[in-house]
Parts: structure tokens; C-alpha cells; sequence
């Protein structure tokens, strides 16, 4: 009989999303600096966030940072809480996906995983891009890449639907550098020195390949290893894997006339602490001591979405 492994530990340590014994919530303390905004308050690109898919992540929530970031650089963002259709789209410039799961909060962290989007507006999303819209799509660990596999497949993006980590009992948090699969880009190298991306840290997800052109981010270390357990944090000797080497957790990408910009780890765009009653374990995200540029980054994945940076 196989020997079971609950990584309690791991998930606590990573920052990987809803494991049970963790209470993960938004960072009370955590208030976005930028020096410069790049648009007048309230007066730049619309940014629409998704929250009518069962979101992990939603801007009154644990994704209430990234909002707050952008805001203060002066784009507009709203919550878009109806399903995706051409009207919805056509007053936006960037549509965000965080952490879509079909059935919310009260979903099964199981496989099979159930998509979460249908195919109309899959449809409806890609002939937006393709026309000039420009996309953020994060899926983070298993069963988040499952419920969007069909969107990212759209796009040319395999989604692996696992936990892409050093090891069965070793976290997934890692900084990438730029001698340690950190690409060099538009995005990392900003339009200055103050823009610049030297380190930037993940806090375990999954990891992708293309099937299409893409221009790398973040690649994924070569002897790390995506592993697929049944049901979300549970591990066994017999867990099936595959190895990251060449997959990747960051690119961006053209589709048509629009840009998309996909990443398998969440919590980077937030900042979040993990709770046992009242006692903060954990930091992760923007509000990590070792992620200090990753509130830049956020902002210049932005920036190029928005066609301020170019390639």
C-alpha cells in the first residue's frame, strides 16, 4: 500500500492556495507605492477583473492588492461579475482571470476538474484579443489550470494541472533571477533603471509549455518536477509527474491584433498572509521581504499589456 503524504507544511511554507487548515486573506497592512503614476488618477486603461467564474481571487478580496497597485498608478478597475460576452469586452482594455474554478468556494479540489468558462465565451474572449483586447490569465496550482485549460488552449498554452515544486515534501517558492531563469525582456528591463526586474519571486504554481511563439519569462528550474496528485495537497508514492525542464511559469505572447500575458503562480500579484487563528504564518506576495520588486513587475506586465512597453 502506497505511504500518503499530507504536505501540510509545504502548502503553509509556499503560499499554495485554500489548503484547509490555513485561513488566507488579504494583507490589511500591505499599501502600494508607485512614484511616478503613469495616468492621471482614475483617467488610464480599463482594467476589468474577473469574478463571475468562481474566482479564487477577486478584487474585494485576496486580489484586493493587485487592484490597489494598479488604481495607484491610475488605471481604472472594476469587477466584472457577468460571464464573458462581446458587450462586456468592448469596454474594456485588459481582461484579468485569476484562479477561475467552477463552483467557487464550494468546489471540490478533485480531479476530474470542470471548466469554468463556456465555450462561447471562450470563443467571445479569443476573437476580442485577436482583435486588439489584451489578456492576463493566471492559473495557479491544481484544480486552477484544469478549470481554464480550454481558454489557455485558445491561446496555444498547455496548462499542466499539478504543483510544480522542488520535490514531494519541499516548497515551491522560488526567486528567479537573471542567471536563474529570469528572461531578459521588455518587462523585466522596464524603460529604466528604476523599472528594472533583477529578482522576482513565485510562490509555488504549475508550469506550462506553448504551442505557439512566446516570449519567455519566467522559466521554470530544470530539475524541478509538475506532480499531479488526485485531490489538491495530496501526495502519495506513486503521485505521477513530469519534469519542468523547458516548461515555463511566465510569457507572454500576440494573438491577432491583441496581447496576452499568462503566468501559472497567483500570489505574486498579491499580497497575502496565511493565518492559524490569529497568528500570521506566513507572508506571500507583494508584501514578502524577498519579493521586492514584484509590485514593479506587476506594473510592467501591465504597462506592456497596456502597449506602454514594447518588445
Amino acid at each position: 500500500m502506497a505511504m500518503r503524504y499530507m504536505i501540510v507544511a509545504l502548502l503553509l511554507l509556499s503560499g499554495c492556495a485554500g489548503h484547509p487548515t490555513v485561513n488566507q486573506v488579504p494583507a490589511a497592512d500591505w499599501q502600494p507605492k508607485v512614484a511616478s503614476p503613469q495616468f492621471e488618477r482614475s483617467a488610464g486603461p480599463r482594467v476589468l477583473v474577473d469574478a463571475a467564474h468562481g474566482n479564487f481571487h477577486r478584487i474585494d478580496g485576496r486580489f484586493a492588492a493587485f487592484a490597489a497597485l494598479l488604481r495607484a498608478d491610475g488605471y481604472r478597475v472594476a469587477s466584472g461579475d457577468q460571464p464573458i460576452s462581446p458587450a462586456l469586452l468592448a469596454a474594456t482594455d485588459v481582461f484579468v482571470i485569476a484562479n477561475a474554478m467552477k463552483g467557487g468556494e464550494n468546489a471540490e479540489w478533485v480531479l476530474p476538474t470542470r471548466p469554468a468558462f463556456e465555450h462561447a465565451e471562450v470563443a467571445a474572449l479569443a476573437q476580442w484579443v485577436h482583435e486588439g483586447g489584451s489578456l492576463l490569465l493566471i492559473a495557479d496550482h491544481m484544480p486552477f489550470p484544469g478549470s481554464v485549460a480550454e481558454l489557455a488552449d485558445a491561446f496555444g498554452i498547455a496548462f499542466r494541472n499539478g504543483y510544480a515544486i522542488k520535490s514531494v515534501g519541499e516548497g515551491g517558492s522560488v526567486i528567479f533571477t537573471r542567471s536563474g531563469g529570469l528572461a531578459d525582456h521588455a518587462i523585466t528591463r522596464g524603460r529604466n533603471a528604476g523599472e528594472q526586474i533583477t529578482a522576482l519571486k513565485t510562490f509555488t504554481g504549475q508550469a506550462f509549455s506553448a504551442v505557439v511563439p512566446v516570449e519567455p519569462l519566467i522559466r521554470m528550474p530544470d530539475d524541478w518536477a509538475v506532480f499531479f496528485p488526485q485531490e489538491a495537497g495530496k501526495f502519495t508514492s506513486t503521485t505521477p509527474s513530469e519534469s519542468t525542464r523547458g516548461l515555463l511559469q511566465g510569457a507572454v505572447l500576440r494573438h491577432g491584433q491583441g496581447r496576452v500575458a499568462v503566468f501559472g503562480e497567483a500570489a505574486m500579484f498579491t499580497a497575502q498572509t496565511q493565518v492559524l487563528g490569529d497568528t500570521v504564518v506566513h507572508r506571500m506576495g507583494m508584501n514578502d521581504p524577498e519579493a521586492s520588486q514584484n509590485a514593479q513587475f506587476v506594473l510592467n506586465v501591465l504597462h506592456w499589456l497596456s502597449g506602454l512597453l514594447q518588445d
